[in-house]
């Protein structure tokens, strides 16, 4: 195992969001989010993504989306006009809003 520290050049930040939809509109999100991924995927500094449904809670999504730096998704991404794009195919899909937060390596095996 190895740790990294912060500040490091290889360092990405994982943004994590578990997504609580609505019951019974799971197929028109994910229809939707197929969608808005293209508009995340051609942000500056975005790395890839995974949308992953809970087994346990079939309405729960995790959403784990890499960036090289923190400001390329609070500012470059949520401060793009495409972001305004994304939040109309998305948000009226969460009961509660998500909680989004932010992550950096520590040690990886």
């Amino acid at each position: 195992m190895t740790g990294r520290p912060a500040g490091d050049h290889g360092a990405v930040i994982l943004e994590h969001a578990l997504l609580p939809v609505l019951p019974g509109q799971e197929a028109e999100f994910e229809g939707a989010f197929a969608q808005a991924k293209e508009i995340i995927a051609r942000m500056p500094g975005f790395g890839g993504l995974t949308l992953s449904r809970c087994l346990e809670r079939p309405n729960t999504y995790l959403l784990l989306v890499q960036w090289e730096r923190l400001e390329d998704h609070t500012e470059g991404f949520r401060g793009s006009a495409d972001y305004q794009e994304w939040r109309r195919l998305l948000h009226t899909f969460y009961e509660p809003f998500p909680v989004v937060e932010h992550f950096s390596p520590v040690l990886t095996a």
